[in-house]
């Protein structure tokens, strides 16, 4: 088939790859020229304008945008003009489900289709494919299911769910059609909130180990900081990133997650490279309000995503508010020097 992509980043880059070496003919696009002709180089055809774009794509066409979510409704107001009914424009990055609902409403009019596809793989993803979460209508996202095929990770890469009896689906290829418009970056918002709460829980645990030879170090000893009470619990001086090595040989926490977090360790054991400031894009924030509306208990997303705004000095003034209650009651002011 052929596909127009818009955004060349590292995750729309490497779709193009990994479509055009399964024989797809790749349209490609973005403001960056550098990424647009290194790609040329790669066999795509390159185009140098949003017009010029649409005019390289055969009719109905299929448009694919890989860009970030505040950029993804401005684009797409520049495209309706160019395009026609019947065509097809996907939005694969990490757009509100709400969002979606709109948007599709909005291209209903001119007959153009939307689909939204959560897009999960990072940094392996040209290797090992990429998990697609998709919403929309159901014959557009079938015509796009050779796409689809192509750049999911297929189904050689994990064993077969053992209790599983169903014999149809495309859920063990790697690609799910999730349901209406929307239900697609609904379930990838959900995955990202889960993601956040395994993070935080791989990034507590490996803290809690380095800090287990707490026995060993010296501690203050004043009014104001608790004892440690058995000090010879805690004798024990652990190399965290052995660790994260041995916890991706058959542990059941062993992940992509706990790969990433290796492959830091071992290029920097006491991760100084890293600020330790985490940003949340807003799927996290979101799993979260839809958990508020649906009554559903959610306390590890929300903690974690707590923990981002943290990382970030947002609490700051909370802190400062603590310590000047602290300093009240204990009868003197804790002030900076």
């Amino acid at each position: 088939m052929q596909l127009g992509m818009i955004g060349l980043g590292r995750m729309g880059a490497n779709l193009v790859r990994r479509l055009m070496r399964d024989g797809h003919r790749c349209v490609v696009y973005d403001l960056d020229r550098d990424a647009v002709q290194e790609l040329e180089k790669e066999g795509a055809t390159a185009a140098s304008s949003l017009h010029d774009f649409t005019d390289k794509l055969e009719r109905p066409r299929s448009l694919w945008l890989m860009l970030p979510a505040g950029v993804v409704q401005p684009t797409l107001d520049q495209l309706i003009p160019l395009l026609d009914g019947d065509d097809v424009v996907v939005d694969g990055g990490n757009s509100y489900y709400r969002d979606d609902m709109a948007r599709a409403q909005q291209l209903a009019p001119h007959g153009i289709h939307y689909v939204d596809c959560g897009t999960s793989g990072g940094v392996w993803g040209l290797e090992r494919g990429y998990c697609l979460m998709i919403g929309g209508e159901e014959e557009p996202v079938a015509r796009l299911g050779p796409l689809f095929r192509t750049i999911a990770p297929g189904t050689g890469n994990a064993e077969p769910t053992p209790g599983r009896t169903r014999a149809d689906g495309t859920a063990p290829e790697g690609y799910l059609h999730c349901g209406p418009s929307g239900a697609g970056h609904f379930v990838k918002m959900v995955h990202n909130g889960v993601e956040y709460g395994m993070m935080a829980a791989i990034a507590e645990g490996l803290s809690i180990i380095k800090h287990a030879d707490a026995g060993l170090r010296s501690r203050t000893v004043d009014a104001e900081t608790a004892p440690l009470r058995e000090p010879e619990a805690y004798p024990y001086e652990i190399d965290v990133s052995e660790v994260a090595e041995v916890w991706r040989r058959g542990s059941v926490v062993g992940s992509w997650l706990v790969d990433l977090v290796a492959d830091a360790l071992a290029r920097s054991p006491e991760l100084d490279t890293y600020t330790g400031r985490v940003s949340d894009s807003g799927e996290g924030r979101w799993t979260v309000l839809a958990a508020v509306d649906e009554s559903v208990p959610a306390p590890v997303i929300s903690a974690a995503l707590a923990q981002r705004y943290e990382s970030r000095g947002l609490g700051e003034f909370t802190d400062k508010v603590l310590s000047a209650m602290r300093g009240e009651f204990g009868g003197h002011a804790e002030k900076a020097g």
